[in-house]
């Protein structure tokens, strides 16, 4: 089973991953302010580059969830 409250403690709620998620969160927002993405439209907003935090035009794009969640991450976490 699952420990969500643990996975959070240990991950996701460090300072740098809530400053990944908050810039994550600001691209999704100013492209739905340009029209490109729409609420509930099943698209994600693809950082080129892999680093969350480049938020530049020309490093956006809208992919589909399948898409931008099925490429092999390039952290040390994952590699043995």
């Amino acid at each position: 089973m699952r420990n969500y409250k643990k996975e959070y403690g240990n991950y996701q709620g460090t300072a740098q991953q809530k400053k990944n998620r908050a810039s994550r969160n600001a691209a999704r927002n100013a492209l739905k302010k340009a029209g490109v993405v729409k609420k509930g439209d099943g698209k994600d907003v693809n950082h080129r580059n892999g680093n969350p935090r480049d938020n530049s035009p020309k490093n956006l794009s809208v992919t589909t969830k399948r898409a931008n969640r099925s490429f092999p991450r390039n952290s040390k976490a994952g590699k043995k």
